[in-house]
């Protein structure tokens, strides 16, 4: 962390910083991920510094400040970081996006879990922005003309079709 520190500092007015120092800061997070107070100093300092966007590249700093995030319970802040990160990783952004949502609802209505039920209600109140899913949710449901195609030949089937039917 030190390390961290003193490279963070010496680099501060780079734009972009140099990618030792992000790639660090990623692993910084992964280690820290259990401990509170450190990984709370060095979220405050990634989130503090004018090249905050550099670091949001990383997943694993995008991870840490949003857990922070979630520890202080600032649900909008977490979202807000989720909208505006430039990470490939779209579906773990996705996975981020429902747990925030996840919390919030335990935190509002006082519970320790969630049930499989809630948890859909949940994803369904609120679907992840555009800039996390850009070809958009995925539908389940059939389009309109496969459902019509699909109610002709179910009204041409029969239960008990005779030779004809059965060899056609």
């Amino acid at each position: 962390m030190e390390r961290f520190m003193a490279m963070f500092n010496k680099n501060k007015n780079k734009d972009p910083p140099p990618p030792k120092l992000l790639d660090l800061a990623g692993q910084l997070c992964q280690d820290l991920q259990n401990s509170s107070p450190g990984l709370e100093e060095l979220v405050g300092a990634v989130m503090g510094c004018k090249q905050k966007m550099h670091f949001l590249t990383n997943i694993h700093v995008v991870r840490a400040c949003v857990f922070v995030h979630l520890r202080n319970g600032q649900h909008d802040a977490a979202c807000r970081l989720l909208e505006h990160c430039r990470v490939e990783e779209k579906d773990e952004l996705v996975q981020l996006w429902h747990e925030i949502h996840y919390r919030r609802f335990m935190e509002q209505h006082r519970t320790d879990f969630l049930t499989p039920l809630q948890k859909f209600r949940c994803r369904k109140r609120n679907p992840p922005p555009v800039s996390l899913c850009p070809e958009g949710l995925k539908n389940r449901n059939y389009s309109d003309e496969v459902r019509q195609q699909l109610h002709r030949f179910a009204a041409e089937v029969t239960a008990n079709p005779n030779k004809e039917q059965r060899v056609g």
